[in-house]
């Protein structure tokens, strides 16, 4: 690690520590700078290291956080302007960049893998709601949060789980497309799940979630993809600058939810999370075992464990605002947003030190073996 990020790190443990006296002598409302100092450093410090800096991007949500936690009033409005406007149009930013980076193969390939795009369009659209209906019934939550654990689970994949597609050596290919394919059927799954398991906490108008998503994804997904056909080579600028813009558009999002809703965080927020936790990996373990019982790849189970764990949490912020219930069904996406980047990096990461190569090969070996058994008997 070069000397720039020691520094880092030692300035960021160095906040850590006074966070902890300032907590140990009851001065915890007064700990919010060296709290998000202590994150801000850390996720620059981890950038110089080749295992850890994927786990930047997360770090510094914890850092936004933080702030939102400790001084909402700034990120609540600006003079007389809500800054929950903000989030629609930033959703549609970051939809339009994801259409960029995709093309109409992408959705051709369902062709090439169909057996592959069934089974992780069908986990997704099942696993996930039927997880968050009974977490949210188990943990008893008021009903519009309860509503907000539904919603994340209904919701389709987001680009965050291609890259951790692509860190843990699964089927790239099949990531994007699944992505693709769940988004594009967003406007008919999401609010036709919304209203069977959602139904039963708050009333759910089914065709205005429709519409609300047809204009916060499929619009500007569709507008990317004309941008991608048209200028595809012609603008490297907006490839590099695309991603940067998504994640501060992802951070601002969270930030300000977390910011709206900070007394309902206060009261349930470690409740919330441990409901993360338990749905999130859940969907991981159930994606991949789901996919291993179907004979599919090792590469697949991958892949379709992690399409299915990790939700597009920022489309279910903007449903929420569009419900006008950003406070308190948009808290559960506000919550698990952060929380599927840490395990979806994690998860990734172990992956990746174990070849998915070798693994198929010993799968193929076993049914080899079995089969020349039967043959013989």
């Amino acid at each position: 690690m070069k000397s720039i990020f020691k520094f880092l790190l030692f300035g960021s443990i160095t906040c850590l520590l006074i966070t902890l006296i300032m907590l140990i002598m009851g001065q915890g409302s007064n700990a919010g700078f060296p709290l998000m100092l202590f994150f801000f450093l850390l996720a620059l410090a981890v950038r110089g290291t080749q295992k850890f800096k994927g786990f930047s991007f997360t770090i510094l949500i914890f850092a936004a956080v933080t702030v939102s936690m400790y001084y909402p009033s700034y990120f609540t409005s600006i003079g007389s302007f809500n800054l929950k406007k903000l989030i629609v149009p930033l959703l549609q930013i970051i939809m339009f960049g994801m259409g960029t980076a995709m093309s109409i193969k992408d959705f051709g390939n369902v062709v090439k893998m169909p057996k592959g795009v069934l089974v992780g369009l069908t986990c997704q659209f099942t696993i996930m709601p039927l997880l968050g209906f009974s977490i949210a019934s188990l943990f008893g939550f008021p009903a519009e949060v309860a509503a907000g654990v539904v919603l994340v689970g209904s919701s389709p994949s987001g680009l965050a789980s291609n890259v951790m597609a692509y860190l843990a050596k699964a089927n790239l290919a099949l990531s994007v497309t699944l992505t693709a394919v769940s988004t594009v059927l967003a406007p008919l799954m999401t609010p036709l799940l919304m209203k069977v398991f959602a139904g039963q906490f708050v009333p759910i108008d089914f065709w205005s979630m429709m519409l609300s998503i047809l204009k916060i994804v499929i619009l500007p997904i569709i507008v990317g993809l004309i941008f991608n056909h048209f200028f595809h080579g012609k603008a490297k600028w907006l490839d590099k600058l695309m991603p940067i813009v998504s994640m501060v558009g992802i951070a601002l999002i969270i930030t300000i939810i977390t910011a709206a809703g900070r007394d309902s965080l206060l009261t349930i927020g470690l409740l919330l999370v441990l409901a993360a936790i338990i749905h999130n990996i859940a969907g991981y373990f159930l994606g991949y075992w789901g996919s291993r019982a179907l004979k599919m790849s090792e590469q697949d189970c991958r892949t379709i464990a992690l399409e299915v764990g990790m939700q597009n949490g920022g489309l279910a912020s903007g449903i929420a605002l569009e419900m006008g219930k950003v406070a308190t069904i948009g808290l559960a996406p506000a919550v698990f947003g952060p929380w599927m980047n840490i395990s979806g990096s994690s998860l990734a990461t172990w992956w990746r030190d174990k070849d998915a190569a070798k693994n198929s090969g010993s799968n193929n070996a076993e049914k080899k073996e079995t089969a020349d058994e039967n043959a013989t008997k």
